[in-house]
């Protein structure tokens, strides 16, 4: 009677173990336990940086802070990794990141692959040219240009598509790579979201040599970036998002991280139910 009695209970124990594994939060699009993996960029200063001791700052990286917290997650929880324009939908997909946020334009090519929560901030792309340059004064002059932009970014598909079919447009993997080749004349123009101009253009290190050419060519609209179908995620973040401005946090953050360039943003756009 003791034997049968003690494998019952071993055989119970066994079970619900394997509930609980059933029912916990596994690895599931981003999410390791009690630890959730964030996609940002680590190039873009003012949105997204990684700095050379290894942290993280930008408005993006502090708008997924806010967003993670009102998921039940604290920073010390948040895995930050790397998510190069090309490679946000196919980080998604692959469940290797739970969200993104990453001057993430909502378009409707993305939306067939992904969906979004949002928007929480509007750009413009724009032109960042040297400091000293005259000669683009309006869209027509990109067409006898050499321009930069990044490999699978709006702004590349934008003057290729529509606005200087006729430019010599180089793709390359990251922004810090265009400005190098625009400090060194190699390029005319950096293009992207005057956001991320605005960003680089401020650093100590830059500030004089560059400027924005103030060319509003287009409405960004920033999203993040989720798995499609995940309706409840996205329910989630939308609210977040909503307190982030309601509760002045949204403002606050802006004034931080594009203030000391001058950069004139827009008001917070309305989230998108």
């Amino acid at each position: 009677m003791k034997l049968r009695n003690t494998s019952a209970a071993v055989a119970a124990v066994a079970l619900l173990a394997l509930t609980a594994t059933a029912c916990g939060g596994g690895s599931d699009s981003g999410s390791n336990g009690d630890k959730i993996t964030v996609g940002i960029k680590f190039d873009q200063p003012g949105l997204g940086l990684k700095t050379p001791d290894g942290k993280y700052v930008g408005f993006d990286v502090d708008v997924a802070r806010y967003v993670a917290k009102e998921l039940g997650y604290t920073e010390d929880k948040i895995n930050f990794k790397q998510a190069p324009s090309a490679e946000r939908e196919n980080l998604i997909k692959n469940g290797d990141v739970k969200f993104i946020v990453a001057s993430y334009s909502i378009n409707d090519k993305r939306k067939k692959e992904v969906d979004f929560a949002g928007p929480y901030f509007l750009a413009h792309q724009d032109l960042l040219v040297r400091a000293d340059d005259t000669s683009i004064t309006k869209v027509e002059d990109l067409n006898s240009k050499k321009l930069c932009s990044v490999t699978g970014s709006t702004s590349a598909q934008n003057v290729r598509d529509k606005l200087a079919p006729d430019a010599d447009l180089q793709q390359l993997g990251g922004y810090s790579e265009c400005l190098t080749g625009l400090q060194n004349k190699r390029v005319d123009a950096l293009t992207t979201d005057d956001s991320i101009l605005a960003g680089y253009a401020s650093q100590k290190e830059h500030q004089g040599k560059f400027k924005l050419a103030g060319l509003r060519m287009s409405d960004e609209n920033y999203g993040i970036g989720l798995k499609k179908g995940d309706d409840e995620l996205r329910g989630k973040i939308n609210k977040a998002l909503e307190k982030m401005v309601s509760d002045g946090t949204w403002e606050k953050l802006v004034k931080e991280h594009f203030g000391p360039s001058g950069y004139k943003y827009e008001t917070a756009p309305k989230v998108q139910g």
